[in-house]
């Protein structure tokens, strides 16, 4: 279990992708803590999951919302206050509204800002100096496919994202001589909760998404949180500053 006794904190694990990364990272072996602005019985589902995967999983968890300016510096506390260290750090926490360009208002800007955004740039800056001492550490930002190209009615979406990936370079340029390796993983379309409810009220919306795909699928959760769970494993140390797109084809043409 190449992650026995490393400790690793992932926002938004309540569902979806962050919930398969959180019980990827438990079956090597990582303590979780699990992030997430949904309710206490959302977070204690996820931990029974990982827990019935893996019984000697170690697993706390804590609500917090990323739109509070202090719920960045909380989760990290919290997560130290569990475990005493934090040596993975995955940021998956996300909101998306889709509006035409033009239509969004000043709030929604703000708010899809802060949770996609200033949350993974507050909490990075907070364990950074708890894996400098740890003299060692992985940090995973969980980008989009919608970070390196358009789509209608997502431009605010996709430029917190873009902006991510920038910020994967731009730590991973500071951070290397601290062995802290930092990257990203964008994936393309994938069936989520929100995608699953979205493509069977909008079937069109679907095929018209399917027409972009060569592998002709969705990705699922379990295929993003396998990349993750490499990244966050893997003993090619020199991986540094790269955002894995996985998307199934979807950017390539």
């Amino acid at each position: 279990m190449p992650l026995h006794n490393k400790v690793a904190l992932v926002t938004g694990a309540s569902r979806g992708i962050g919930a398969e990364i959180a019980k990827q990272l438990s079956a090597e072996g990582a303590c979780i803590f699990l992030a997430a602005h949904d309710s206490d019985e959302a977070l204690m589902g996820i931990a029974q999951q990982c827990r019935q995967q893996t019984p000697s999983a170690q697993i706390a968890h804590g609500r917090f919302d990323f739109l509070e300016n202090d719920a960045s510096i909380g989760v990290v506390r919290a997560a130290m206050e569990a475990f005493g260290r934090i040596d993975i750090l995955v940021n998956n926490a996300a909101i998306r509204v889709r509006r035409p360009f033009g239509e969004f208002s000043a709030e929604e800007f703000d708010q899809v800002v802060a949770v996609n955004l200033r949350a993974p740039f507050l909490i990075s800056q907070a364990v950074v100096p708890i894996m400098k001492v740890n003299g060692a550490g992985r940090i995973i930002h969980i980008a989009s496919q919608m970070g390196s190209v358009a789509e209608q009615n997502l431009a605010l979406y996709g430029l917190t994202k873009a902006a991510l990936i920038h910020l994967t370079m731009s730590m991973a340029f500071e951070l290397a001589s601290e062995n802290i390796m930092v990257n990203a993983v964008s994936p393309g379309p994938t069936m989520t909760e929100y995608n699953v409810e979205r493509t069977s009220q909008h079937p069109d919306y679907m095929a018209h998404k399917l027409a972009y795909l060569p592998t002709g699928r969705y990705c699922r959760p379990d295929e993003i949180a396998e990349v993750v769970r490499f990244l966050a494993t893997t003993r090619a140390s020199n991986i540094q500053g790269h955002n894995l797109v996985v998307d199934g084809g979807y950017i390539i043409h």
